[in-house]
């Protein structure tokens, strides 16, 4: 527990009737700390209610560009005491948020193929490999959804597109 809080724990059990050395010696705080006011957060509200109206107009920025600002309106202030005044107000960068691809067999109108019968739907998939020598290898397969049958299978160091389209011309026909 932080020593402001049991400070405040102590205010509170002096307020009910508890003595002022009873209540810091059960609370383990120093007898002065129970008259202490602080100062800062009375120093800090103008440069508060200016981060705020900063952080509302500019809403991507951040303590240090907001910083800046600032010290064009002449407020002054050091990095540390800007990072911890934005951070004690909450005013934090909302996260970027990354816009999710519509995945075309996502959409609610599309229905992936389900076969049903031979030959109603095929699947095509290139699977690479490497030679003990070092040579590379791409495979064409060609399959068959239903029977999960072998197709066809086309190995060559490179596979066009209009290899594609020939293989599967043949396959048709």
């Amino acid at each position: 527990m932080s020593v402001q809080a049991r400070l405040e724990q102590a205010r509170y059990a002096v307020d009910r009737g508890i003595s002022q050395r009873r209540a810091c010696v059960l609370l383990q705080v120093a007898r002065s700390g129970l008259g202490y006011q602080q100062r800062m957060p009375v120093k800090d509200q103008p440069v508060i209610a200016a981060m705020r109206s900063y952080s509302e107009q500019y809403p991507r920025y951040g303590a240090r560009r907001i910083r800046i600002f600032l010290r064009r309106d002449g407020i002054v202030l050091g990095r540390d005491r800007a990072a911890r005044i934005w951070a004690g107000a909450g005013l934090q960068v909302p996260k970027k948020r990354t816009r999710k691809r519509k995945d075309h067999m996502g959409s609610p109108n599309r229905q992936p193929f389900v076969a049903r019968a031979p030959n109603e739907v095929w699947a095509y998939d290139f699977v690479f490999d490497a030679c003990a020598n070092g040579q590379k290898l791409k495979c064409l397969t060609l399959i068959d959804e239903f029977t999960k049958e072998s197709l066809y299978i086309d190995v060559a160091g490179s596979i066009k597109g209009k290899r594609v389209v020939q293989i599967l011309e043949e396959v048709i026909g």
